[in-house]
C-alpha cells in the first residue's frame, strides 16, 4: 500500500511554518507528524502539497493509495483502522476526514462517494499554530512510550541531581554532568549525541533531539521541545524549536514555537502574557487580521530563516514571517511579514540576494547545503506575502 499525507484545509491555519514545508513535517513532540507515520506504518510517506513545495518534498503515487490527514497524530487503535482501510472506505472523525483509499490521490475528497467509518477515540490535532505548543505535553508522552518501548536507556551519570529516573531516557552519545533534572513532572528524552550541559535545570516534559545543546546554566520548562542541532540557553517555558535554531544566551521565551534556521540574539525576551490578563490575539493570514486563540499564555511565532538581534523584545502574540531580520529597541509591531528588515520604528524589504547570502552562510556551518529547491521555495514565498509588507 502506498501512504499519502495531505496537508487538508488548515494548512493556511499553520502559516508561517507551513510556508516551507508539507503540514507533516511540523515538529510537534520528539517527532515530526510524518516521523510519527512511519514510524507506526514501518514505511515510508510522501506529500500531497503545494505546488511550489512539490519539487522538495514530491508526491509518490501507487495504484492504490492511503490519503492520510497530516493534521491528525497517528496512535496503535487509529493505525490499526487506517492499514484495514479498502477501496472506497473512509475513516472519519466527526466532520473531518482523517484518511481514505484512493487510485487518484488529486482528486478531491466527497464524502458521500466513501463508506465511513466512525473514529470515536480521542487523537491528536493540529488545527491552529498554538496547538504545537499547547498540545506539545500529550505530544511528548506519546512519542517517548512510542521510540522508548523495549529499549534501555543509557546510564544516568552520577553528578546529575535526579528526580524520577524512570521517567528518563538518555540516547546514546548524549552528555550530562551535573543538572538538575526533575522527570516526575514528565518524562525527559535525551536524543543522540545531545549536550546538557553544567548547571542546568529542567522540569519535564522535555525533548531534547539528536544533537541540540543545552548551555550552562539553562532553565528549562516544560513542556518543551528543542529540535535537532539546536542549541538553548536561558529561560524557557512551553516551547516547541523546529530544528538547527539558537538561543543561546540569556532571555525568556515563552509559550512560543520557532521554525529552523532561527536566531534570537542574546537577551531576546518574548512577552507570553498581557498586562491586562487578556486572551491573547494572532495573525491570521486567511482572515489578514488578529484572530482569538482563547489562550492567556501565547508569545511568537517564527518562521523559517528569521533572526533577531541583541535585547529585541517581542510583544505577547507575535508573528514574525519567513525571512525577516530584527533589531533595535522597542517592541516591533505583533505582525512581522516575511522578508522584513528593521524594528519599532519601521520596516523595509530584506531583498532575496541578501537574504540568500545569509541562508547559504548559516547552512553552511551546519554542513547543510542551501539548494536551488531551497532558493525557489523561498522566492516564490518572496512574491506571494509582498501585499503585507505593503501596509
Amino acid at each position: 500500500m502506498n501512504y499519502i499525507l495531505f496537508d487538508g484545509p488548515f494548512r493556511d491555519n499553520l502559516l508561517p511554518f507551513t510556508y516551507t514545508r508539507p503540514l507533516a513535517d511540523i515538529r510537534v513532540g520528539i517527532l515530526t507528524l510524518r516521523e510519527k507515520w512511519e514510524l507506526f506504518l514501518k514505511t515510508k510517506t510522501s506529500s500531497l502539497t503545494e505546488h511550489y513545495l512539490s519539487e522538495k518534498f514530491p508526491l509518490v503515487t501507487g495504484e492504490t493509495n492511503v490519503m492520510i490527514h497530516s493534521a491528525f497524530g497517528p496512535n496503535t487503535p487509529l493505525i490499526k483502522r487506517v492499514k484495514a482501510l479498502k477501496k472506497g472506505q473512509a475513516i472519519m472523525s466527526g466532520d473531518q476526514v482523517v484518511a481514505y483509499v484512493t487510485e487518484n490521490p488529486k482528486k478531491r475528497f466527497e464524502v458521500s462517494n466513501y463508506d465511513v467509518v466512525e473514529f470515536k477515540e480521542p487523537l491528536l490535532k493540529i488545527d491552529n499554530t498554538w496547538d504545537i505548543f499547547v498540545k506539545n505535553g500529550v505530544a511528548i508522552k506519546e512519542d517517548f512510550d512510542l521510540l522508548t518501548k523495549g529499549k534501555t536507556s543509557e546510564p544516568i551519570p552520577e553528578s546529575n541531581n535526579i528526580i524520577g529516573a524512570e521517567n528518563i531516557f538518555i540516547e546514546p552519545g548524549a552528555k550530562l554532568e551535573f543538572t538538575t533534572i526533575n522527570a516526575s513532572t514528565g518524562p525527559v528524552y535525551i536524543g543522540k549525541g545531545a549536550e546538557i550541559m553544567e548547571g542546568s535545570i529542567i522540569r519535564g516534559p522535555l525533548a531534547l533531539c539528536e544533537h541540540a545543546t543545552l548551555k550552562l546554566g539553562s532553565k528549562i520548562y516544560g513542556p518543551t521541545t528543542i529540535g535537532p542541532h539546536s542549541k538553548v540557553g536561558g529561560e524557557v517555558n512551553n516551547c516547541v524549536l523546529f530544528g538547527y535554531s539558537n538561543k543561546g544566551h540569556d532571555g525568556f521565551l515563552g509559550n512560543s514555537v520557532i521554525g529552523e534556521w532561527c536566531n534570537l540574539g542574546a537577551d531576546t525576551n518574548t512577552s507570553n502574557l498581557k498586562n491586562n490578563y487578556a486572551p491573547v490575539r494572532l495573525w491570521d493570514y486567511k482572515t489578514q487580521s488578529f484572530a482569538k486563540t482563547g489562550l492567556q499564555f501565547c508569545g511568537l511565532m517564527m518562521g523559517d530563516h528569521s533572526k533577531c538581534g541583541i535585547n529585541t523584545m517581542f510583544n505577547t502574540g507575535t508573528v514574525v514571517g519567513v525571512s525577516s531580520n530584527i533589531y533595535g529597541s522597542g517592541f516591533p509591531r505583533n505582525f512581522v511579514p516575511s522578508f522584513s528588515w528593521g524594528g519599532s520604528s519601521g520596516f523595509t524589504t530584506y531583498l532575496t540576494k541578501k537574504a540568500f547570502e545569509v541562508c547559504q552562510v548559516v547552512m553552511a556551518r551546519r554542513n547543510v547545503e542551501f539548494t536551488d529547491q531551497d532558493r525557489a521555495i523561498l522566492n516564490h514565498i518572496f512574491e506571494v506575502t509582498s501585499e503585507y509588507r505593503r501596509g
